[in-house]
Protein backbone atom coordinates (compact mmCIF):
# COMPACT_ATOMS: atom_id res chain seq x y z
CA UNK A 1 0.00 0.00 0.00
CA UNK A 2 0.96 3.29 -0.43
CA UNK A 3 0.77 6.08 1.71
CA UNK A 4 -1.44 8.97 -0.02
CA UNK A 5 0.03 12.54 0.22
CA UNK A 6 -1.64 14.99 1.41
CA UNK A 7 -0.95 18.31 0.36
CA UNK A 8 -0.24 20.84 3.48
CA UNK A 9 -1.99 24.40 2.73
CA UNK A 10 0.54 27.31 2.62
CA UNK A 11 0.37 29.46 5.72
CA UNK A 12 -1.50 32.38 5.33
CA UNK A 13 0.29 35.74 6.29
CA UNK A 14 -1.91 38.17 8.35
CA UNK A 15 -1.85 41.69 9.14
CA UNK A 16 -0.35 41.16 12.31
CA UNK A 17 1.91 38.02 11.49
CA UNK A 18 3.50 40.56 8.94
CA UNK A 19 3.45 43.34 11.33
CA UNK A 20 5.39 41.18 14.20
CA UNK A 21 7.55 39.57 11.75
CA UNK A 22 8.61 43.24 10.74
CA UNK A 23 8.86 44.19 14.07
CA UNK A 24 10.97 41.15 14.75
CA UNK A 25 13.32 41.85 12.47
CA UNK A 26 15.48 44.41 14.50
CA UNK A 27 16.99 43.33 17.78
CA UNK A 28 17.11 46.42 19.05
CA UNK A 29 13.43 46.97 18.70
CA UNK A 30 13.03 43.43 20.70
CA UNK A 31 15.36 44.30 23.39
CA UNK A 32 13.99 47.89 23.84
CA UNK A 33 10.78 45.97 23.83
CA UNK A 34 11.87 43.29 26.35
CA UNK A 35 13.44 46.11 28.78
CA UNK A 36 10.08 48.18 28.75
CA UNK A 37 8.05 45.24 29.02
CA UNK A 38 10.51 44.28 32.60
CA UNK A 39 10.20 48.28 33.37
CA UNK A 40 6.11 48.11 33.60
CA UNK A 41 6.34 45.01 35.65
CA UNK A 42 8.68 46.26 37.97
CA UNK A 43 6.56 49.54 38.12
CA UNK A 44 3.05 47.85 38.70
CA UNK A 45 4.08 45.19 40.72
CA UNK A 46 6.53 47.43 43.16
CA UNK A 47 4.55 47.47 46.18
CA UNK A 48 4.72 43.58 46.52
CA UNK A 49 7.81 43.01 45.45
CA UNK A 50 9.91 46.21 46.77
CA UNK A 51 11.89 45.53 49.50
CA UNK A 52 10.62 48.22 51.37
CA UNK A 53 8.31 51.22 51.23
CA UNK A 54 10.42 54.41 51.02
CA UNK A 55 7.94 56.79 51.70
CA UNK A 56 6.44 54.82 54.96
CA UNK A 57 8.53 56.26 57.88
CA UNK A 58 7.88 53.60 60.32
CA UNK A 59 10.59 51.33 58.04
CA UNK A 60 13.53 54.02 57.71
CA UNK A 61 16.32 54.40 60.03
CA UNK A 62 18.47 57.63 59.72
CA UNK A 63 21.23 55.42 61.35
CA UNK A 64 21.27 53.57 57.64
CA UNK A 65 21.52 56.91 55.81
CA UNK A 66 23.93 57.15 53.29
CA UNK A 67 25.06 53.28 52.97
CA UNK A 68 26.80 52.52 49.86
CA UNK A 69 25.65 49.60 47.74
CA UNK A 70 25.84 46.05 49.06
CA UNK A 71 25.70 47.53 52.63
CA UNK A 72 24.05 45.74 55.48
CA UNK A 73 21.92 47.51 58.06
CA UNK A 74 22.14 47.15 61.83
CA UNK A 75 19.31 44.51 61.22
CA UNK A 76 20.97 42.40 58.73
CA UNK A 77 19.15 43.82 55.71
CA UNK A 78 21.10 44.30 52.62
CA UNK A 79 21.11 46.95 50.82
CA UNK A 80 21.81 46.02 46.75
CA UNK A 81 21.92 49.61 45.74
CA UNK A 82 22.52 51.67 49.30
CA UNK A 83 20.67 53.99 50.50
CA UNK A 84 19.92 58.13 50.30
CA UNK A 85 20.71 60.52 53.14
CA UNK A 86 17.23 59.47 54.79
CA UNK A 87 17.63 55.94 55.05
CA UNK A 88 15.65 55.01 52.42
CA UNK A 89 16.01 51.89 50.09
CA UNK A 90 17.50 53.10 46.46
CA UNK A 91 15.97 50.00 44.89
CA UNK A 92 13.08 50.32 46.15
CA UNK A 93 12.83 54.06 45.56
CA UNK A 94 13.30 53.32 42.17
CA UNK A 95 10.90 51.18 41.53
CA UNK A 96 8.39 53.17 43.16
CA UNK A 97 9.85 56.52 41.28
CA UNK A 98 9.00 54.28 38.25
CA UNK A 99 5.30 53.86 38.68
CA UNK A 100 4.83 57.66 39.15
CA UNK A 101 7.27 58.79 36.62
CA UNK A 102 5.51 56.14 33.75
CA UNK A 103 1.85 57.26 35.27
CA UNK A 104 3.07 60.95 34.20
CA UNK A 105 4.22 60.54 31.34
CA UNK A 106 1.75 57.59 29.68
CA UNK A 107 -1.02 59.84 31.24
CA UNK A 108 -0.62 63.02 29.92
CA UNK A 109 0.30 62.08 26.87
CA UNK A 110 -3.14 59.97 26.64
CA UNK A 111 -4.58 63.11 26.97
CA UNK A 112 -2.73 65.39 25.06
CA UNK A 113 -3.40 63.12 22.49
CA UNK A 114 -7.00 63.32 22.70
CA UNK A 115 -7.03 66.99 22.86
CA UNK A 116 -4.88 67.15 20.01
CA UNK A 117 -6.62 64.64 17.73
CA UNK A 118 -10.06 66.36 18.00
CA UNK A 119 -8.63 69.84 17.49
CA UNK A 120 -6.33 68.05 14.11
CA UNK A 121 -8.91 66.28 12.71
CA UNK A 122 -11.90 69.42 13.25
CA UNK A 123 -8.58 71.84 11.40
CA UNK A 124 -8.43 69.25 8.43
CA UNK A 125 -11.97 68.40 8.13
CA UNK A 126 -14.06 71.47 8.49
CA UNK A 127 -11.07 74.06 7.19
CA UNK A 128 -11.79 77.50 6.83
CA UNK A 129 -11.32 79.93 9.63
CA UNK A 130 -11.65 77.06 12.53
CA UNK A 131 -8.44 75.52 10.54
CA UNK A 132 -6.87 79.03 10.07
CA UNK A 133 -7.13 79.59 14.30
CA UNK A 134 -6.21 76.36 15.50
CA UNK A 135 -3.36 75.91 13.45
CA UNK A 136 -2.40 79.68 14.63
CA UNK A 137 -2.49 79.12 18.27
CA UNK A 138 -0.83 75.66 17.50
CA UNK A 139 2.09 77.38 15.69
CA UNK A 140 2.11 80.48 18.74
CA UNK A 141 2.43 77.53 21.25
CA UNK A 142 5.80 75.33 19.56
CA UNK A 143 7.59 78.69 18.66
CA UNK A 144 8.53 78.39 22.59
CA UNK A 145 10.19 75.82 24.40
CA UNK A 146 8.09 73.02 25.76
CA UNK A 147 9.65 73.31 29.46
CA UNK A 148 9.23 76.99 29.27
CA UNK A 149 5.64 76.60 28.91
CA UNK A 150 6.11 74.19 31.78
CA UNK A 151 7.85 76.57 33.90
CA UNK A 152 5.17 79.11 33.59
CA UNK A 153 2.08 76.87 34.01
CA UNK A 154 4.18 75.28 37.44
CA UNK A 155 4.34 78.33 38.60
CA UNK A 156 0.73 79.15 38.71
CA UNK A 157 -0.80 75.94 39.85
CA UNK A 158 1.75 74.52 42.50
CA UNK A 159 3.52 71.39 43.13
CA UNK A 160 1.33 67.89 42.45
CA UNK A 161 0.83 64.86 40.06
CA UNK A 162 -2.23 66.44 38.92
CA UNK A 163 -0.76 69.92 38.18
CA UNK A 164 2.42 68.67 36.58
CA UNK A 165 0.24 66.29 34.28
CA UNK A 166 -2.20 69.78 33.19
CA UNK A 167 1.32 71.41 32.56
CA UNK A 168 2.50 68.25 30.31
CA UNK A 169 -1.08 67.93 28.40
CA UNK A 170 -0.62 71.82 27.60
CA UNK A 171 2.95 71.41 26.46
CA UNK A 172 1.98 68.25 24.48
CA UNK A 173 -1.56 68.42 22.65
CA UNK A 174 0.20 71.22 19.63
CA UNK A 175 2.46 68.26 18.53
CA UNK A 176 -0.50 65.87 18.02
CA UNK A 177 -2.83 68.88 16.56
CA UNK A 178 -0.08 69.32 13.79
CA UNK A 179 0.85 65.73 13.43
CA UNK A 180 -3.20 64.35 12.88
CA UNK A 181 -4.27 67.38 10.71
CA UNK A 182 -1.35 67.14 8.51
CA UNK A 183 -1.73 62.87 7.84
CA UNK A 184 -5.88 63.88 7.80
CA UNK A 185 -5.21 66.80 4.76
CA UNK A 186 -3.73 64.20 2.44
CA UNK A 187 -6.04 61.24 3.68
CA UNK A 188 -8.97 63.94 2.84
CA UNK A 189 -8.45 64.42 -0.32
CA UNK A 190 -8.10 60.42 -1.51
CA UNK A 191 -10.80 58.37 -3.39
CA UNK A 192 -13.00 56.60 -0.25
CA UNK A 193 -13.58 60.12 1.63
CA UNK A 194 -14.84 61.04 -1.73
CA UNK A 195 -16.91 58.10 -1.99
CA UNK A 196 -18.36 58.59 1.77
CA UNK A 197 -19.26 62.12 0.51
CA UNK A 198 -20.86 60.74 -2.20
CA UNK A 199 -22.61 58.11 -0.49
CA UNK A 200 -24.36 61.21 2.10
CA UNK A 201 -22.78 59.75 4.86
CA UNK A 202 -22.40 62.06 8.26
CA UNK A 203 -19.59 64.02 8.95
CA UNK A 204 -19.00 62.15 12.56
CA UNK A 205 -19.10 58.76 10.63
CA UNK A 206 -17.14 60.06 8.11
CA UNK A 207 -14.36 61.58 10.44
CA UNK A 208 -14.52 58.63 12.74
CA UNK A 209 -15.08 55.55 11.01
CA UNK A 210 -12.78 56.56 7.16
CA UNK A 211 -10.51 59.44 8.44
CA UNK A 212 -9.05 58.59 12.26
CA UNK A 213 -8.41 55.24 11.85
CA UNK A 214 -5.78 56.00 9.07
CA UNK A 215 -4.22 58.72 11.12
CA UNK A 216 -3.25 56.04 13.51
CA UNK A 217 0.07 55.09 12.04
CA UNK A 218 1.42 57.95 12.60
CA UNK A 219 -0.59 58.99 15.91
CA UNK A 220 1.41 55.89 17.21
CA UNK A 221 4.69 56.75 16.29
CA UNK A 222 4.73 60.26 18.00
CA UNK A 223 2.84 58.78 20.81
CA UNK A 224 5.64 56.90 21.89
CA UNK A 225 8.18 59.94 21.13
CA UNK A 226 6.09 62.18 23.37
CA UNK A 227 5.59 59.78 26.18
CA UNK A 228 9.65 59.35 26.41
CA UNK A 229 9.63 62.91 26.28
CA UNK A 230 7.15 63.38 29.00
CA UNK A 231 8.94 61.30 31.67
CA UNK A 232 12.48 63.22 30.90
CA UNK A 233 10.49 66.76 31.37
CA UNK A 234 8.52 65.74 34.47
CA UNK A 235 12.17 64.30 35.70
CA UNK A 236 13.81 67.87 34.96
CA UNK A 237 10.82 69.63 36.42
CA UNK A 238 10.92 67.68 39.69
CA UNK A 239 14.59 67.83 39.73
CA UNK A 240 14.07 71.87 39.72
CA UNK A 241 11.92 71.06 42.77
CA UNK A 242 8.84 72.52 40.40
CA UNK A 243 7.53 69.26 39.72
CA UNK A 244 6.20 66.74 42.35
CA UNK A 245 6.47 67.07 46.02
CA UNK A 246 8.98 65.46 48.13
CA UNK A 247 6.24 63.23 49.48
CA UNK A 248 5.44 61.50 46.19
CA UNK A 249 8.75 59.46 44.71
CA UNK A 250 9.81 60.41 41.15
CA UNK A 251 13.14 59.27 39.46
CA UNK A 252 13.74 62.76 38.90
CA UNK A 253 13.49 63.87 43.03
CA UNK A 254 15.66 60.89 43.27
CA UNK A 255 18.28 62.46 40.99
CA UNK A 256 17.62 65.90 43.24
CA UNK A 257 18.30 63.86 46.31
CA UNK A 258 22.14 63.13 45.55
CA UNK A 259 22.79 65.62 43.45
CA UNK A 260 24.30 67.79 46.78
CA UNK A 261 26.27 64.44 47.75
CA UNK A 262 27.97 63.94 44.56
CA UNK A 263 31.01 66.13 45.29
CA UNK A 264 31.68 63.63 48.42
CA UNK A 265 31.37 60.28 46.65
CA UNK A 266 28.14 59.65 47.05
CA UNK A 267 27.72 58.52 43.55
CA UNK A 268 24.71 55.97 43.88
CA UNK A 269 22.10 58.30 45.54
CA UNK A 270 22.08 60.10 42.10
CA UNK A 271 23.65 57.25 39.15
CA UNK A 272 21.43 54.21 40.03
CA UNK A 273 17.82 56.58 39.43
CA UNK A 274 19.86 58.07 36.53
CA UNK A 275 20.66 54.72 35.01
CA UNK A 276 16.90 53.54 35.47
CA UNK A 277 15.48 56.78 34.11
CA UNK A 278 17.81 56.51 30.76
CA UNK A 279 16.49 52.99 30.32
CA UNK A 280 13.42 53.86 30.32
CA UNK A 281 13.53 56.41 27.74
CA UNK A 282 16.03 54.18 25.82
CA UNK A 283 13.84 51.72 25.40
CA UNK A 284 10.71 53.60 24.44
CA UNK A 285 12.94 55.00 22.00
CA UNK A 286 14.05 52.35 20.38
CA UNK A 287 10.03 50.58 20.29
CA UNK A 288 8.85 53.93 18.60
CA UNK A 289 11.68 53.73 15.90
CA UNK A 290 11.29 50.42 14.95
CA UNK A 291 7.35 51.41 14.92
CA UNK A 292 7.98 54.49 12.55
CA UNK A 293 9.22 52.02 10.33
CA UNK A 294 7.08 49.08 10.20
CA UNK A 295 4.06 51.92 10.22
CA UNK A 296 5.58 53.97 7.09
CA UNK A 297 6.55 51.66 4.30
CA UNK A 298 8.67 54.26 2.55
CA UNK A 299 11.07 54.23 5.63
CA UNK A 300 11.74 50.00 5.59
CA UNK A 301 15.21 49.19 4.74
Amino acid sequence: MTAEIVPVAPAVETPFRRFVAEFCASRLAVAGLVGLSIILLVAIFAPWIAPQDPYDLRQLDVLDGRLPPLSKSMGGKTYWLGTDDQGRDMLSGIMYGLRTSLLVGVGSSFFAMLIGMAAGLTAAYVGGAIETLIMRIVDIQLSFPAILIALILLAVLGQGVDKIMIALVAVQWAYYARTVRGTALVERRKEYIEAARCLALGKSRIVFRHLLPNCLPPLIVVNTVLVAGAIALEATLSFLGLGLPITKPSLGLLIANGFAYMLSGKYWISFFPGVALLATIVCINLVGDQLRDVLNPRLQK
